[in-house]
Order: C-alpha cells, then sequence, then structure tokens
C-alpha cells in the first residue's frame, strides 16, 4: 500500500516514514505543507494520506484533506496533538477515516491504517458495484425503446421491459422477474418504480410492480400473471389506482 506523510516536523515525518516502511508499506512521498500535499497527492495518487492537521502554511491539513477529498477520494487519517473540541469538529467535516493523537505507537498508526483501507476499500466496492447495478437507465431516456440494462453475471444485459412480469423487494434489493430469468439488482422500489414505463407497470404492493399486461386474474386480494401463474398480494393502499389502470368494465 502506498502511503503519503504530510507533516511540517521532520523529525516525525521521518519517525513515521520509518515506522510505515516497517509494517511493510511504501512511503510514495513526505511533505510539509497543504498545497504540496494536494500536488503529490494528485501525482503518486497514494491509497492513504497521513496528514498533520496544524500545518505551517497558509492551507491547514484540514483544509488539504478538504480538496483532496473532493477531487481524489483519497483517505486520510489525522496526526495531531490537537484534542480540542474546536478543531475536532472541523476536521470531522472532511470525513477522515482515522483520527490519530500525538505521541503515537506504531501498534496505533497500523491499527488505524488497516482499519481505514479496509473501510475506504469497502466503500469502494459498494460504490463500484451500486453503480453497475443501478444501470437501469433512467426512464425518460428509454422508455420509448422499451428497454433497460441490467447487470447478469458481470455484464450489463439489455431487458425488454415487455418480458418483465413482476418485480419484487427483498430488503436492500429487487428483484426482476421474466418468465425464465431473475434479474437481482441493488436498489429501492420507488427508484426502480420511477425507471419503469408509467404505461406499461403498476405498483400493486409495497413489495411488488407489476407489468399490467401480464395480468391474468385478480380477485379481492390477489392477482395472479399469465403463463407465470405467480400469485401476488395486492395491497389495499393500491386496489384504487389498480382497478383505475386494467380498463375494468
Amino acid at each position: 500500500m502506498n502511503i503519503l506523510i504530510v507533516e511540517d516536523e521532520s523529525i516525525v515525518a521521518k519517525d513515521i516514514e520509518l515506522c510505515l516502511k516497517k509494517l511493510g508499506y511504501n512511503v510514495v512521498d513526505m511533505v510539509s505543507s497543504g498545497l504540496a500535499a494536494i500536488n503529490s497527492a494528485e501525482e503518486y495518487k497514494p491509497d492513504l494520506i497521513l496528514m498533520d492537521i496544524m500545518l505551517k502554511g497558509d492551507m491547514s491539513g484540514i483544509e488539504a484533506a478538504g480538496k483532496i477529498r473532493e477531487t481524489l477520494k483519497i483517505p486520510v487519517i489525522f496526526l495531531t496533538a490537537y484534542t480540542d473540541e474546536k478543531t475536532i469538529n472541523k476536521a470531522k467535516h472532511t470525513e477522515p477515516y482515522g483520527y490519530i493523537i500525538k505521541p503515537f505507537k506504531e501498534i496505533d498508526i497500523q491499527t488505524s491504517i488497516e482499519i481505514a483501507l479496509y473501510k475506504h476499500g469497502r466503500e469502494n466496492e459498494v460504490r463500484k458495484e451500486r453503480d453497475f447495478l443501478y444501470s437501469l437507465v433512467d426512464k425518460d431516456k428509454q422508455e420509448s425503446k422499451g428497454m433497460i440494462f441490467v447487470k447478469s453475471n458481470s455484464k450489463l444485459v439489455k431487458l425488454n421491459t415487455s418480458d418483465i412480469y413482476f418485480i419484487e423487494a427483498l430488503k436492500d434489493y429487487v428483484v426482476i422477474n421474466t418468465l425464465d430469468s431473475r434479474y437481482t439488482i441493488h436498489s429501492t422500489m420507488k427508484d426502480i418504480e420511477r425507471k419503469m414505463p408509467d404505461a406499461e407497470f403498476a405498483r400493486v404492493h409495497r413489495s411488488y410492480i407489476v407489468r399490467l399486461d401480464k395480468i391474468e386474474e385478480i380477485d379481492h386480494h390477489n392477482l395472479i400473471l399469465e403463463d407465470h401463474k405467480k400469485q401476488i398480494p395486492i395491497g389495499g393502499s393500491y386496489k384504487d389506482e389498480l382497478s383505475r389502470r386494467i380498463n375494468l368494465v
């Protein structure tokens, strides 16, 4: 893991460097000002930055960390001898991944780094997965084309909305069901409902969206989908809207 050290006390910076190398990390650069930290982060793209809060010059470590977070999203752990409430409140707005109080021990650095790297890695995985699974494109762009894109086996697969029978909520996921396939998406029913063509789909229950032309039968509490024969409950608050949508005679 590549780490950038931002510390304006040269002796402290050297001690940190030796500690990091002993722990098996690679120090890509050591700088002593906020501006130099930003420039070095842009050049080396380190995995993590150890940033002293109080730096000499016009830019504090907190300000530098904020700018790095906005542009590069590199995790920052603050190093400081200051533990007053005012400093901590300023620092927390940059959403640091750790806060090490000077003087610190080798185990303090190692623990903070490992937790920060793990947390950042998980956040990146979730972000990438969410972006990928949110590849259901906006309804206003795709409604006329009658298709969406979903993830299947790490690939984006085009799915015709006419092939969808129903969509079911499962905690933090939704499952898009065709006659012979299921696609699990990290999303919410509200977001999926917004992306489905209004003329083709209806919310019939807090946990179900159905394609209207797939409905075969309706009784008081349930509906059955043609071919699929799936029985789906009808929520009380959705009954009136469903009746309006199905051309009841």
